[in-house]
């Protein structure tokens, strides 16, 4: 039985070859970021629990109005105290 060389007579000789080195390519710079569709999310509902917090816990315009219908002697009657009185129970689940 017989062997016969499969490659070149010397296998180290084509791993001993050399390669010119090649310059890395240069690409332009940038930056980018992606916003996911939950971070936006998130953000908005950041962004309206900060106005919440930085609004005036007293609306101002709403205390003068009720001031206002208090002082009218006709406007508490029978059918106001009945409307508020429902609204109270209904509250209340009553």
């Amino acid at each position: 039985m017989t062997i016969d060389k499969l490659g070149p007579i010397d296998p180290v000789s084509k791993y001993n070859k050399t390669e010119k080195a090649s310059r890395p390519e240069k690409k332009e710079k940038s930056d980018s970021i992606s916003v996911s569709k939950e971070a936006k999310s998130m953000g908005e509902i950041y962004k309206a629990t900060e106005d919440i917090k930085l609004s005036p816990d007293i609306r101002e315009d709403k205390v003068r109005e009720v001031k206002e219908k208090l002082t009218d002697p006709s406007y508490i009657s029978d059918k106001v105290i009945e409307s508020v009185a429902e609204s109270i129970m209904g509250l209340f689940e009553l």
